[in-house]
């Protein structure tokens, strides 16, 4: 299950990331930036419009429907993409829609893990399933800019539509549905309809999670969108920035799987969340220090502070899955995932702006500042259903 999980959201990954691993191809071909841009925001601007509603139909009917149709899905629609080659609306609406189906993978594979990982191993799971998504970044970014610069949009959009259409089988096949407690009938005992209950409603646990994970996210995007740009600012070249990033983004992938582990033996996912908070504060204030005097040092900061600022995902999304119980996760999930991605969305033009108006030492300085206002919101003690 936990590599049916994996698979499946780094497939959508890869999805969601390869109309921005276009963007050269498409600029060279005479298409303006701003419209290349706004090409390569359509997948995610389709993932906010139906995370929610993706975790809602997998709260009613189950986790294999989900992911294994999701999958079929966009299929079709990146197929619509490799249809539509360079006719930018189609192209523009077929994006759109291959994150509109996308999104299936994000809470329902969330969810396989969570329901089938007791509590007590359930960290350590939902830390190597994050790993889907740096895999699935690094497989578009190995794969689909030197494919659409030898042969063109077709042949860079082949091997998510094979890979999609392959994990559709493969999952529709071999995942196995969680066991999830029935719903009561009218009239009911009280306790049986205690995990149908709106969480929302109960306490204000999952709103704090909601607005921890906003804050948090502003940092991990601030770094894996101007990190490079950064670099080369101090003079590096693209070239060995790129190798640079690439390399960080695979230890904060090994520091999330740490991270899981950690709150399994410590038993709670907020009190790791709260260092993991005060650690992203903490990283970002020394890296406006490198650049402001130019210490020799950005390459080992910059790891470590890639590392530290995604390693609140893991914690958060368990969290989140365990507070709401079985029948609302699908739903929670999909919010968390929702109210990050518009976040993220923020960052390229927000940070942008900051960086032209007080540099990048005072951008990652005032970055910093987000996680310290996260730390009060950070719940006291965890919720869980188990």
């Amino acid at each position: 299950m936990l590599a049916l999980g994996v698979a499946a959201q780094a497939a959508g990954t890869l999805v969601v990331t390869a109309p921005a691993l276009l963007i050269p191809h498409l600029h060279a071909q005479g298409m303006p930036l701003a419209q290349a841009g706004l090409l390569a925001a359509a997948p995610t601007a389709g993932m906010v419009l139906t995370l929610i509603a993706w975790g809602a139909v997998t709260d009613r009917i189950g986790e294999r429907i989900v992911i294994a149709g999701g999958l079929v899905l966009t299929t079709l629609a990146v197929a619509g993409a490799w249809l539509a080659d360079d006719d930018t609306v189609l192209l523009g609406v077929a994006f759109l829609a291959a994150g509109m189906t996308s999104a299936s993978t994000n809470a329902a594979s969330g969810r396989v893990v969570v329901g089938w990982f007791p509590k007590e191993r359930r960290g350590l799971a939902m830390g190597i399933r994050q790993m889907s998504q740096p895999l699935g970044v690094t497989l578009a970014a190995v794969t689909v800019p030197r494919l659409a610069e030898a042969s063109g949009i077709r042949s860079a959009l082949v091997l998510p539509v094979v890979l999609c259409a392959v994990l559709a089988v493969v999952c529709a096949v071999g995942i196995v549905d969680p066991p999830r407690p029935s719903r009561p009938a009218s009239g009911g005992d009280a306790g049986a309809a205690v995990g149908t209950a709106n969480p929302y409603r109960a306490t204000g646990f999952l709103w704090r999670i909601h607005a921890v994970s906003i804050l948090l996210v502003v940092p991990q995007f601030t770094l894996s969108t101007y990190g490079l740009v950064w670099l080369v600012t101090l003079g590096w070249s693209t070239a060995t920035a790129g190798l640079l990033v690439g390399a960080a983004q695979f230890v904060g992938a090994i520091g999330r799987i740490l991270v899981g582990f950690w709150s399994d033996r410590v038993g709670s996912r907020v009190g790791p969340l709260r260092v993991v908070a005060v650690s992203a504060a903490a990283v970002m204030a020394v890296l406006a220090l490198v650049d402001v005097a130019h210490l020799p040092a950005a390459a080992v900061v910059l790891v470590v502070a890639t590392s530290v600022t995604v390693a609140d995902n893991g914690l958060a999304y368990t969290s989140v899955a365990e507070a709401a119980g079985p029948s609302w996760s699908g739903r929670a999930l999909g919010a968390q995932n929702t109210g990050q991605f518009i976040a993220a969305s923020a960052v390229g033009p927000g940070i942008g702006a900051l960086v032209g108006l007080v540099g990048f030492a005072g951008s990652f300085l005032l970055v910093a500042a987000l996680p310290v206002l996260a730390l009060p919101l950070v719940p006291r003690a965890d919720r869980s259903h188990d």
